[in-house]
C-alpha cells in the first residue's frame, strides 16, 4: 500500500531488507514534486536514502530468513558504509514496533 497526502507525508509497506556486503541496511527513495511528474528521473526533487538503527536490524536479523543479513551486518557499520560514513544522521529513521509484530519508521525529509 502506498499513499500520500497534500502535505507530502508519504506511507508506504515493505518488507525490512537486507543487508548486503558493504553497505548498511537502507531503502533508496527520490522526491518528485507531484505524481504526474514522477514520470521521469528527469524531475525529481532529491534522491536519498532511508537508514535504520542498529538494534532495529539486529532484531530483524535474528529472526529466519536473514542468516546472510546477520552475518552481514556484523561486518559493517554506519561510520564504514560507503554512502553513509558522510554523514547519515539526517537519514536514520526513527522506529517503533518490534520484529515479531513489524515496525513503523519515520523520516523527516527536508527540501
Amino acid at each position: 500500500m502506498q499513499a500520500s497526502d497534500a502535505n507530502g507525508v508519504v506511507t508506504f509497506e515493505s518488507i525490512f531488507p537486507g543487508c548486503y556486503a558493504g553497505r548498511w541496511p537502507h531503502i533508496h527513495f527520490e522526491v518528485y514534486p507531484s505524481l504526474e511528474k514522477a514520470t521521469s528521473s528527469a524531475n525529481k526533487v532529491a534522491t536519498s536514502q532511508l537508514a535504520f538503527p542498529q538494534d532495529v536490524c539486529e532484531a530483524v536479523y535474528a529472526t529466519s530468513g536473514y542468516e546472510q543479513s546477520a552475518r552481514n551486518l556484523s561486518r559493517v557499520s554506519l561510520q564504514t558504509d560507503n554512502v553513509f560514513r558522510d554523514g547519515w544522521q539526517l537519514q536514520l529513521a526513527e522506529m517503533s514496533g518490534s520484529a515479531a509484530q513489524g515496525y513503523t519508521a519515520n523520516l523527516l525529509v527536508g527540501l
